[in-house]
């Protein structure tokens, strides 16, 4: 939005095409969200302890828990405000990818909203029931897997680039829409699983959108491209707005939700910014990246398969309980060094995904 303006404002003063710059809009939609996030999180939090929408706790989870029954959440809402009021003003509305984005970070986001309402309304944390919650995500993921599949304007968009190897790249075809939509439903449903400590989840979503800042601008860049051997993929390089609003988003919630945390993001929240980072992995093609950087994710939910498959064939649980950060917690941890040790792996994972733009 303000771009365009910026543009036509460029025609009387050079001075507004500082705007046209992606590096700078991408820092200006990190801090406007930010500050939108920091501005308005007081507020919300307000708001949504008088209405009385707090948080329900698991009777069968850790007994440290209990205290934090009735703290306010849904605070997702507000990194959605923040990420789409961002993205808006600073980003290229002409731009297929950002659309993409942000309409299914919103989709997934309302279907977590859905969740939640429904956890609150019947006072337990059951929530939307599994199969209706993973219809919904498939019909959303379907829908994002099969747009950018029609509109792919070069066979690299469709290819799955193994990270570490320059020239291995394989093509997918009409596979690839079954490929986007595992990657896109498999993302949003890892960080919900990871949402359960103060800051767990954020931080590490932060993190990782972060890097993917430098991937989209990478692959967006047709020379950095061809330097470091990775797709080019026209239009890409517009996700940095997107990705950078998620990270400004994500920071200022991250204000309240540290420990001990004011609010909680709830499944609008982590569903919403789950499916947002499978997304744009999927857009700049670096999805078994995402795998890698996203390791605690991912190995949160690989926690709770094993805990169920362990216990449905013998009857025995493989940890104390999942998903993996309540093990930790059971076995005496206290939960800040949970979370800060989770922090530092992610810090590391996301390093070593930065670590492939170079090593091919």
């Amino acid at each position: 939005m303000l771009m365009e303006l910026a543009e036509l404002l460029a025609q009387f003063n050079s001075g507004f095409r500082v705007f046209q710059y992606l590096t700078f809009r991408t820092i200006l939609g990190a801090l406007t969200a930010f500050f939108i996030a920091l501005l308005i999180g007081p507020h919300m939090i307000k708001r949504l302890t008088v209405r009385q929408i707090g948080q329900t706790v698991r009777d069968d989870g850790p007994q440290t828990h209990l205290i934090k029954a009735g703290t306010p959440t849904m605070g997702g809402a507000l990194i959605l405000l923040s990420i789409v009021v961002s993205s808006l003003l600073w980003g290229n509305l002409g731009n297929r990818f950002l659309w993409v984005a942000l309409l299914t970070t919103l989709a997934f986001g309302v279907i977590g909203w859905v969740d939640d309402y429904l956890k609150l309304s019947r006072k337990n944390s059951k929530g939307l029931a599994a199969r209706y919650k993973y219809a919904c995500q498939s019909i959303v993921a379907l829908t994002a897997a099969l747009f950018l599949y029609q509109t792919a304007h070069s066979p690299v968009e469709t290819q799955l680039i193994v990270p570490f190897f320059k020239d291995v790249a394989l093509n997918l075809g009409v596979f690839y829409v079954v490929f986007t939509y595992f990657v896109i439903v498999g993302s949003s449903n890892a960080v919900n699983l990871t949402d359960g400590l103060d800051g767990l989840a954020i931080l590490p979503t932060v993190l990782v959108a972060g890097a993917l800042v430098v991937f989209a601008y990478v692959s967006g860049n047709v020379n950095f491209a061809r330097y470091l051997a990775v797709p080019y993929v026209a239009g890409a390089g517009e996700i940095c707005v997107f990705c950078g609003a998620l990270v400004g988003a994500g920071l200022g919630f991250l204000w309240f939700n540290t420990y001990p945390a004011q609010v909680f993001m709830g499944d609008i929240g982590a569903l919403a910014l789950g499916a947002a980072l499978g997304v744009v992995a999927v857009i700049v093609r670096q999805e078994l990246v995402l795998f890698l950087m996203g390791g605690v994710f991912v190995v949160e939910t690989v926690s709770v398969i094993l805990q169920v498959a362990s216990f449905k064939l013998t009857g025995r649980r493989i940890f104390r309980m999942a998903p993996l950060h309540h093990h930790f917690e059971l076995k005496g941890w206290p939960e800040p060094r949970v979370i800060v040790r989770f922090w530092i792996i992610t810090v590391v994972l996301v390093l070593a995904g930065l670590a492939t733009l170079k090593l091919r």
